[in-house]
């Protein structure tokens, strides 16, 4: 199958090798052109427009921000030279309102659209274990099902509205966010009373929160292991921002968001904006004198 792939970071990168390696032919574009060379290295083809990588049967965008997909998909005219009976699959996390839009634009223009943000880090899209959550018309969806596969290890259905999984996506990032900073509080509070941070993440996690997430972070925390960042801070603060957009839209309250967007905020003033998003931890140890 044609494929196109737009959006070649971390996590964009190992997803289109995982296409490339399923025997697709891949048509990359990507704004800087080094990541696009490593995959014509290993199969790919170098798009010289977002429009052309329209021109397959399945497209896929991985792009960090409303502003980016703004950018590449819509305001080059990309939806334009989409081939018919294109799906265009949105990876990336974005603003439930900016998910209620595409969705408005690809149907104006006849484009099947699927939102499909993953869950996993750049290192599990690179083995093909994504957790993918999908949205979007069963024709559209089908289509592209076959492809997602071939990077995922299990597909979330969540009916037909393409907004419905980015809900579910900003959700559990805010989750994620606020178990990095209660395990950093925790640990701090351990720490304090000479408990080692290894020590206490250690016990919790391997008990009471037995799940890969809080074993994934807490290592990240008691190592400090925050370069190079895996998804980098100022990517968690924007997600941090969707949630409190999306509860204000329909006055859900987010008291802990309030809280994590101002330890976002801390972080990237105090220097932390190349980190990974879990160094926002360092700010609980900062504030218990312990850094």
């Amino acid at each position: 199958m044609d494929v196109g792939f737009i959006g070649l970071g971390h996590m964009g990168s190992g997803i289109a090798g995982c296409l490339i390696r399923a025997g697709h032919r891949l048509v990359a574009w990507n704004r800087s052109p080094g990541p696009v060379q490593a995959l014509v290295a290993a199969g790919a083809h170098a798009a010289r427009s977002p429009g052309e990588a329209f021109d397959t049967d399945v497209v896929f965008s991985m792009l960090a921000r409303d502003e980016a997909i703004e950018e590449a998909v819509i305001e080059t005219g990309a939806l334009d030279h989409a081939r018919a009976g294109l799906v265009h699959v949105n990876l990336a996390t974005v603003s439930v309102a900016f998910a209620e839009r595409l969705a408005r634009l690809h149907a104006e223009h006849g484009v099947g659209y699927v939102a499909a943000p993953v869950l996993g880090r750049p290192e599990v899209a690179a083995r093909g274990e994504l957790n993918v959550i999908v949205a979007g018309a069963p024709d559209a969806v089908a289509k592209a099902r076959p492809l997602i596969e071939s990077f995922s290890k299990t597909l979330w259905p969540m009916g037909e509205d393409p907004q419905r999984a980015n809900v579910v996506k900003i959700a559990a990032n805010f989750m994620l966010a606020s178990a990095i900073e209660v395990m950093a509080e925790a640990a701090a509070l351990g720490q304090a009373y000479g408990v080692a941070p290894k020590d206490l993440l250690d016990v919790v996690t391997g008990t009471l929160f037995a799940a890969p997430a809080y074993r994934t972070y807490a290592e990240l925390i008691t190592e400090r292991r925050f370069e190079p960042a895996g998804f980098a801070l100022p990517l968690g603060q924007k997600d941090v921002r969707l949630a409190l957009a999306a509860g204000e839209a329909v006055n859900a309250p987010l008291p802990i968001a309030n809280l994590l967007r101002d330890r976002f905020l801390e972080a990237i003033a105090h220097g932390d904006g190349d980190k990974d998003w879990s160094a926002i931890s360092d700010v609980a140890f900062r504030h218990a004198g312990l850094r």
